[in-house]
């Protein structure tokens, strides 16, 4: 039986997690998990999501509760409450108070599923992943963070539609800090096989354009709507999913590095890693050029600033 567990359930990404995984039909139960005030709403978000299951023949158990008994058995915990980024914020803004969630809740975790792997969703997402791993003290192999993968999905979006080609046919990766600091791997970019820098020869692609548009995105969606909702819950999904079916993808997720790549530690970071019901299974080597290797020192410097603010303000 596969069960996991949602903390922040009744949340925009809780919620809609939630019910994209329930109709992937991977998972036999998901724990719907929220505070005593929500819970009515954690009970009503189930009815309406059974309603729709139905349709698919799908028997996915969901179970709204403020137990953390619940939570016990889990093969996966998602932490995906805190408060969220409103239209011009930063998703460094939200690091202290978001921060004091994760610590209680990751805590939580280790005593009511302690063989569970606890998935990061929570903003600013590199910072919540050493939060959770020290707060937990799990192996940091069991503790990953959604990181840059949907900024690579994003990415490999703008390229198919800006190109007109189908996105399989795109293989592009960004890592670093999911913000201000992400470093698309345009060196190592390749559509249809070939490398980005001989494709924008024959083709009219404006990359410049195409990044900016990329470290924009999450400011440009809650601008115009409020929130950004389908994009992380489907990209939370296919994490889950991944690690579930143990596919072993190479997927770009927030981990802790101990030097692994190029010698950077001591500090969570998206990297491409292999993913299986394990967790990490291997962080996979990256080839940089000279100023993506800038960039991503950057990204370190700025993402450990930042936990150590976090960590020193919280007495870890």
């Amino acid at each position: 039986m596969v069960k996991v567990s949602i903390l922040g359930s009744t949340g925009i990404i809780g919620k809609n997690v939630a019910f994209t995984l329930a109709r992937e039909d991977t998972v036999d139960e998901i724990v719907m998990f929220s505070r005593p005030e929500s819970l009515d709403k954690a009970k009503g978000e189930t009815y309406d999501m059974y309603d729709a299951l139905a349709a698919r023949d799908i028997d996915c158990k969901l179970t709204p509760t403020n137990d953390f008994n619940d939570i016990s058995d889990s093969e996966i915990v998602l932490i995906a409450a805190g408060i969220h980024r409103e239209k011009g914020m930063k998703r460094l803004d939200l690091a202290i108070p978001n921060a004091k969630i994760v610590d209680y809740y990751s805590k939580k975790i280790a005593e009511f599923a302690p063989n569970s792997i606890i998935l990061v969703a929570t903003n600013p997402v590199d910072v919540m992943t050493t939060i959770a791993l020290k707060a937990s003290g799990f192996k940091k192999s069991k503790v990953i963070g959604v990181g840059n993968h949907l900024d690579s999905l994003r990415l490999k979006n703008y390229f198919s539609r800006q190109i007109d080609i189908n996105s399989s046919e795109v293989h592009t990766r960004v890592i670093g800090e999911h913000g201000d600091h992400m470093v698309p791997l345009l060196s190592s970019t390749t559509i249809g096989g070939i490398p980005l820098k001989y494709f924008v020869e024959y083709v009219d692609l404006d990359i410049t354009s195409l990044v900016n548009q990329l470290k924009r995105a999450g400011n440009t969606i809650i601008s115009k709507k409020g929130a950004t909702e389908y994009g992380p819950a489907f990209a939370i999904s296919n994490l889950i999913s991944t690690m579930i079916t143990d596919t072993h993808k190479v997927l770009t997720v927030s981990s802790y590095l101990d030097g692994e790549i190029e010698r950077v530690e001591g500090v969570s970071l998206g990297v491409p890693a292999v993913i299986t019901k394990k967790g990490v299974a291997m962080i996979v080597p990256i080839h940089m050029n000279d100023i993506e290797k800038r960039e991503f020192f950057e990204a370190a410097n700025t993402v450990r600033d930042a936990t150590n603010e976090v960590l020193t303000n919280l007495d870890i």
